[in-house]
């Protein structure tokens, strides 16, 4: 799957602000139908970062979130300000 039908938008919230600035985490709207490799895949590729690990869940609306956990090397900040969240 190409990875920008994966990534179909980051979220805004609180507590991704949160995620961001404590976990090293971002928190990204996904296609319902890619997997966790796949979003790992299209991330690293998108924004030349090395991810640790991808949780998904589908929300009551029939959205998949993703919550992907950058290595230490790599600013989630960072890639939330290219992302245009900043």
């Amino acid at each position: 799957m190409d990875p920008y039908q994966v990534i179909k938008k980051p979220l805004i919230s609180e507590k991704a602000f949160e995620l961001i600035e404590k976990e090293n985490k971002l928190v990204i709207e996904v296609n319902l139908k890619a997997t966790k490799k796949q979003i790992k895949e299209a991330i690293e590729k998108l924004y030349n970062v090395k991810v640790e690990s991808v949780n998904t869940l589908i929300t009551p609306k029939a959205q998949k979130k993703a919550y992907v956990r950058l290595s230490d090397f790599d600013d989630a900040a960072d890639i939330a300000s290219r992302m245009g969240l900043f």
